[in-house]
């Protein structure tokens, strides 16, 4: 550290930058009852099947470390049963109905945003299949991510001058420029504000065909820097 000819000044520096996103995932779930677990477990296995070849006619693949950033992924994260319940309006309570509830949850990920049209007609065929969150996201390695982190460290140096220049001085040198909260304080640091989109694709209407076309969502990359600067030619003196 050099030696001060001043008084530290530290600074927060805030930056915002709007962004397209790189890709979407759309979360959803296949759920079916059958009159046992075995069977319930079997017509859901047929319906993720009949899903995925779906998609595999689209050009999606399982999504694995290999294929991370494919333009059209799906991966089935869990498979559970429960006994199926209603209310009774006898007991006032909620009754086995003697069904068995399949589900399999589904996650599809979508970089290429032109077979969303498509997708979404496939993904509406499927009765079985209920998308219930959409979301938006941008890439850790996106190109914007240095832009913002830069941007976020001019606003410092804009903020440390202008309380410089309240003190009848300027900057002198640079001591710290660090993530949010490694010079004290809290801890945000880069942050992405998500659009997120309830999904109409849980089935397709009688004499309607087409689903809902979705729009990419612009994503706010937020990155939040500290700064301390010394000064020089302080004066508290009035003026």
């Amino acid at each position: 550290m050099s030696d001060p000819t001043g008084p530290f000044l530290s600074v927060r520096g805030d930056a915002r930058l709007t962004v397209p996103p790189d890709y979407v995932i759309l979360a959803g779930a296949i759920e079916l009852s059958r009159g046992s677990k075995a069977a319930a477990v079997r017509a859901a296995a047929a319906s993720l099947d009949r899903l995925t070849a779906d998609l595999t006619a689209l050009g999606a693949v399982a999504l694995g470390v290999e294929t991370e950033r494919r333009p059209l992924t799906w991966s089935a994260r869990s498979a559970t049963t429960r006994v199926e319940r209603d209310h009774d309006k006898k007991t006032g309570r909620y009754e086995p109905t003697g069904q068995v509830i399949a589900t399999v949850t589904v996650l599809i990920t979508v970089r290429a945003f032109d077979t969303l049209d498509a997708l979404g007609a496939v993904l509406a065929g499927h009765e079985a299949l209920s998308v219930h969150e959409v979301g938006w996201h941008v890439d850790w390695d996106n190109p914007a991510w240095p832009q913002v982190r830069a941007a976020a460290i001019r606003a410092a140096i804009r903020k440390g001058r202008d309380y410089a220049a309240a003190l009848g001085g300027s900057l002198h040198n640079v001591e710290h420029i660090a993530d949010a909260g490694l010079l004290g304080g809290d801890t945000a640091q880069y942050r992405v504000t998500s659009g997120f989109l309830a999904s109409a694709m849980s089935g397709r209407v009688d004499g309607e065909p087409d689903a809902p076309s979705l729009d990419p969502v612009p994503q706010e990359l937020t990155a939040t820097i500290e700064a301390r600067f010394t000064a020089a030619g302080v004066s508290l003196t009035e003026g």
